[in-house]
């Protein structure tokens, strides 16, 4: 088929593991509502699983439209979520990227489903595909994706962005099949990393592991394949949270926020219920404020919010229980008959009722042990009022930090230095906490979802561009 560039109607294609529509997208984790905010803009076709589970799920994906915007979107068997979604996906990629080894189960029968699903996905999306699509694919549950599309003869200009970690060498080798795993990132032509620090692991991955090369151009060349790789930081739609912190929900949550403050000064946090947040290290750095700096005591409240996700992976269950412990002692230990020091909720809100939570709190404490980016701290800072803005405390494991110069960076693994940094932010001036907010907002500001989108975009044309016809 002709690809002239005279005709040439190009069209987004997304395929991701995830598929929301509208207010789905929070339900369906960070990532979906990031790649809601580009496709809104964009229009195009989003592909991937509909979040349903059940027997004879098998077959053509299901469509459907809204305004530019079209959805494919596929169900998976039970077996299919057990292997590919529980097993493979989440108890052997997630556990082993964000450095867990020792949470990291490798089933060789896991593995194989997963194997299966990215199959059926790529089998699903090659007929939906024009001659001029772009394609971009998204994140670990699809890495196999792009070499079964390479299989079935799909010649299109691929795009991977990986939105978690990519682990050093020493640690993704503990992999039994990193190799095969590794060979089918080669399989697209560009593949991005939220930080420099996830590129410099996979380019010594290839040139240690997969006697691989960096070209005089800066491309990677291996397992017979050459492709573009680089760093792409995900940001935030920071103007439509913004507004967000300006709406009816936000004024009405913060405003119920605050009755129950009654005049204290609010710490926040929120994250999905996941072991590679750092919670139960984050519950003691709290409990190390309140004993470390006593003046605190009846001066504060910290609020958590932490919706459980991914209920039927044992490890899951288990942080979920540890939570709940470490809250009730920590409640019971320091509570007044007129103050409860922290309060931890598993239930979800609205962008607009966090984002009226975000603007009240003195504090936003984002201290993964482990993100790749973590989009939650870029929300905090722009849902901030310039007038009375809060402090972000900010881990360093997490991918924001490399570009957070406003922000208290802290160790997580450091209780007490996470603590001393909280006591900093509840008593820093006014002018100071101003200066830092300011310098944070305009790289939020600046490099937001859609600079990510463009910057990416950018280069996968410029591939698109210098390929055969």
């Amino acid at each position: 088929m002709s690809r002239a560039r005279a005709t040439r109607r190009e069209r987004l294609v997304v395929v991701s593991n995830r598929v929301a529509r509208g207010g789905n997208a929070a339900r369906a984790g960070g990532l979906a509502v990031a790649l809601l905010d580009v496709l809104k803009r964009s229009g195009g076709l989003w592909a991937g699983w509909s979040g349903n589970v059940q027997d004879g799920a098998l077959g053509k994906p299901r469509m459907s439209a809204q305004g530019d915007l079209s959805f494919a979107t596929l169900d998976l068997s039970q077996a299919e979520y057990e292997e590919y979604y529980n097993g493979f996906a989440n108890r052997t990629l997630w556990p082993l990227f964000h450095y867990r080894i020792d949470l990291t189960n490798f089933d060789r029968d896991h593995y194989q489903g997963y194997l299966r699903v990215n199959q059926r996905f790529a089998h699903a999306v090659a007929p939906l595909l024009g001659d001029d699509d772009l394609v971009w694919v998204h994140d670990y549950h699809l890495i196999a994706f792009g070499e079964e599309l390479r299989r079935m003869g799909v010649h299109h200009t691929l795009g991977f962005f990986l939105h978690i970690p990519f682990p050093a060498p020493e640690v993704i080798t503990t992999l039994p099949v990193h190799e095969v795993l590794v060979r089918a990132l080669f399989a697209y032509d560009l593949i991005g990393f939220q930080t420099e620090s996830d590129l410099r692991s996979f380019t010594d991955y290839v040139t240690s592991e997969a006697g691989g090369r960096v070209l005089e151009d800066g491309r990677l060349e291996a397992y017979g394949r050459v492709v573009r790789a680089g760093v792409y930081p995900i940001g935030v739609d920071a103007e439509n949270i913004r507004r967000f912190a300006r709406s009816r929900d936000a004024h009405t949550h913060g405003a119920r926020m605050e009755r129950v403050l009654a005049g204290r000064l609010a710490i926040i946090g929120v994250d999905r219920l996941d072991y590679s947040k750092g919670l139960p290290e984050r519950f003691r750095a709290f409990d190390a404020l309140l004993r470390r700096y006593p003046e605190n005591r009846g001066r504060i409240s910290f609020l958590q919010i932490a919706p459980p996700s991914r209920t039927d992976v044992p490890e899951y269950k288990d942080i979920r229980q540890e939570l709940e412990g470490l809250s009730g002692s920590i409640n019971g230990e320091h509570s007044e008959f007129d103050w409860t020091p922290l309060r931890y909720i598993t239930r979800g809100f609205s962008r607009q009722a966090l984002a009226g939570l975000y603007r009240i709190a003195r504090i936003g404490l984002v201290t993964p042990l482990r993100d790749g980016m973590n989009l939650v701290a870029k929300e905090y800072v722009a849902a901030q009022s310039g007038h009375n803005p809060g402090v972000l405390v900010l881990s360093r494991f997490a991918g924001a930090a490399h570009r957070a110069d406003g922000a208290l960076i802290v160790n997580p693994y450091d209780i007490q230095g996470v603590a001393d940094a909280m006591q900093k932010a509840l008593v820093m001036p006014l002018d100071e906490r101003r200066e830092r907010w300011r310098a944070l907002r305009d790289e939020v500001m600046t490099n937001d979802v859609n600079a990510w989108r463009d910057a990416f975009l950018a280069v996968l044309r410029e591939v698109d561009a210098r390929r055969p016809r």
